[in-house]
């Protein structure tokens, strides 16, 4: 009877110890598994999926791809899946096994694809995970050297005239070019006619050759025509100048103080890979563009490293996407 009593006074007791240690167990064994997992990763090919060969984006993630090879010891290569705003790349990864082996490299589009089209293939929100920020870059408003605006309020009052009386160029309908141009549109309170193009270039050597107004051009591809004077800065969409290119005077500074869009570029997985394979890609990553070699190169091209861990990278593309969304409404924009 005695050692009955002793059992079931101290039976609940009992139980919660033996329960308690399991779990115990099982979260060190967790712990253990996760560690394992981040610490063997990477150990074979790592794959980057970029939206086509030649843009900014293929060239950001060719660079960090090239140090990330030489740090994971492991070939990270790059394939380019280019078509329908960047929803066949997109697919591409969120189909993929999620083990952190298939990255995707995209850019302000990916912030700009939910606003622009009526349906997409995907959840912007829930298909894929928001890894790391690489880089960004102001647009810069630009004019042919020749043309009668010197400053961005001549640009202005011209187009104040008359509704639709100057042109602008973009690289595409609903193209971050297109809606970074109908953000000072709708900053300055003007409209003139769009002229879409299938790429930057293209725009660049008809605003060279006087056929359009001007372009919102991102600033790494207009530099060089800048330098040489064939082009004329109205004005960059940066708040901040460009510390390496101090002439260069912002929209901000010219009586518009809160105007600020960029062209950025990032990383994605697919939702489902193991949280501290996420972090390990975000916290290299960061490390990569750090590189002094790195940020020599961007810096030549005004282009500026961004380092974001996991969470401020999403609170940043969500806040992205919610700027997008005001200004394809008021502009009125919209893809099938």
């Amino acid at each position: 009877m005695r050692s009955y009593f002793f059992l079931s006074k101290h039976s609940g007791k009992f139980v919660f110890f033996i329960f308690f240690n399991m779990f115990l167990c099982n979260t060190v064994f967790a712990q253990n598994k996760d560690s394992s997992t981040s610490n063997s990763y990477p150990n074979r090919t790592i794959k980057i999926v970029g939206p086509g060969a030649g843009s900014g984006t293929d060239i950001t993630a060719r660079i960090l791809a090239k140090y990330l090879s030489n740090y994971w010891k492991q070939p990270v290569i790059i394939e380019n899946r280019p078509g329908a705003g960047g929803s066949i790349g997109i697919n591409t990864v969120i189909n993929s096994p999620a083990d952190g082996y298939t990255l995707l490299a995209n850019s302000a589009t990916y912030a700009i694809n939910p606003a622009v089209y009526k349906k997409l293939p995907y959840d912007a929100v829930k298909s894929l995970a928001d890894v790391s920020m690489l880089t960004s870059t102001p647009y810069v408003l630009v004019t042919n050297s020749n043309s009668p605006f010197k400053t961005i309020n001549d640009l202005i009052q011209a187009s104040k005239k008359s509704t639709n009386a100057l042109s602008f160029g973009s690289a595409g309908v609903g193209s971050s070019t297109h809606l970074a141009a109908e953000y000072f549109h709708q900053a300055a309170g003007i409209k003139n006619t769009h002229i879409p193009y299938k790429s930057s270039p293209e725009v660049l050597q008809d605003v060279l050759a006087g056929r359009v107004d001007y372009f919102m051009a991102p600033f790494d591809t207009a530099l060089s025509y800048l330098v040489s004077g064939k082009l004329r800065s109205l004005g960059i969409s940066s708040k901040d100048k460009l510390s390496q290119f101090p002439q260069f005077q912002t929209i901000a500074e010219q009586g518009y103080p809160q105007f600020d869009i960029n062209f950025w570029v990032g990383i994605w997985a697919p939702t489902d890979v193991p949280p501290e394979i996420l972090k390990k890609i975000n916290q290299d990553i960061n490390k990569a563009m750090q590189d002094p070699e790195i940020k020599s190169t961007f810096d030549k091209a005004g282009v500026q490293v961004r380092e974001m861990d996991q969470q401020q990278f999403h609170q940043f593309v969500q806040s992205e996407m919610n700027k997008y969304l005001k200004i394809v409404k008021l502009a009125g924009i919209s893809q099938n």
